[in-house]
């Protein structure tokens, strides 16, 4: 572990001004490093899914995300969301001070040539960035904020407004009424793998599948079989469903920290009406039943997709979660 020690800090027109005796030193995220990662974003409270594992190791190569951990705090290193030509840095998480932790990252960019940027920062990080430096212009990712949604609504899709969700599941169980939700294990894990890429390629010989072309598609597809191949590493829990013949149509991967599950991946047989909204629900039931601290569920972003934004939205969200780049 690096140790650092800091110099008393003076106040400069446009920041606060750090000296250290250190310098950041970021390397490959491997799936070694997930457990001392996983014990630092533990203290992270924002909600948002870049603080995950799943957020960070899903993206690992479309984003290029690096890390080290200094006193505790921990760095990441990537590209922007809006440009994946620009460096930039998460909020740093952990006890070191605010100031302190974005001084070590303008060191970094000072000693590397690079312009300061901040990226997928919190809204409630906001105030925190600013008093370190007044300078640095935020900029709202509109397409990347997440959908936070009221735990117990998704698990019993109760109301009005949830009437059509209700209604599908309702038809899903009326036509298969020995439907079953069971966990995701390692005795299942690889028919759920090989499920998913017989998806994967009927979804990509599908000319009229858009999601067949888009790169952010094609990356997550990819981590998707890679999550699925190396299951037990993670801080995962999952669920299957199966149909009245015991034939799976839908599957879904989550993460619970503190208050708020996570669901990183839902993916169903689009040809069996009613398998997204069942297991949508019942996986929402079944983990608040299993932890019933769990308040909140994020189903992450819409990436800019339209037809992801409309069903995302269609679950009524309680928050949005937004999110800015911040950069000189």
């Amino acid at each position: 572990m690096e140790t650092t020690t800091f110099a008393p800090a003076t106040l400069s027109s446009s920041r606060t001004a750090t000296t250290t005796t250190t310098k950041l030193r970021f390397k490959n995220i491997t799936l070694a490093d997930l457990p001392a990662i996983n014990r630092v974003l533990q203290q992270e409270d924002s909600r948002t899914c870049d603080y995950t594992i799943g957020g960070l190791y899903m993206w690992i190569n479309y984003f290029r995300y690096q890390y080290c951990i200094v006193r505790d705090t921990l760095f990441i290193k990537g590209v922007s969301e809006e440009s994946l030509d620009d460096v930039a840095f998460s909020f740093p998480i952990g006890p070191m001070p605010t100031d302190r932790a974005l001084a070590l990252i303008d060191d970094y960019c000072d000693a590397n040539g690079l312009t300061m940027r901040l990226s997928a920062i919190p809204e409630s990080k906001l105030s925190d960035i600013l008093a370190y430096d007044s300078s640095l212009i935020p900029d709202e990712l509109t397409d990347w904020a997440d959908y936070l949604y009221d735990a117990k609504s998704l698990a019993s899709l109760s109301g009005k407004k949830l009437s059509k969700k209700r209604n599908h599941v309702n038809r899903f169980m009326a036509d298969n009424p020995g439907a079953r939700l069971e966990p995701l294990t390692l005795d299942n894990i690889h028919e759920v793998l090989d499920t998913f890429v017989a998806w994967s390629e009927e979804a990509a010989n599908d000319p009229d599948d858009p999601d067949a072309l888009r790169a952010t598609a094609i990356e997550e597809r990819r981590q998707v079989e890679q999550v699925l191949s190396d299951y037990i590493c993670y801080p995962f829990e999952g669920a299957i469903l199966r149909d009245d013949k015991g034939r799976m149509v839908a599957f879904t991967i989550g993460e619970k920290i503190g208050d708020t599950l996570f669901v990183h991946i839902e993916k169903m047989d689009h040809n069996v009406a009613g398998a997204g909204e069942t297991i949508n629900c019942l996986f929402a039931r079944m983990m608040t039943e299993r932890y019933p601290d769990i308040a909140f569920i994020n189903r992450e972003e819409d990436a800019g997709d339209p037809g992801l934004r409309r069903a995302k939205e269609s679950y009524r969200p309680v928050m949005m979660l937004k999110k800015y780049d911040l950069y000189r």
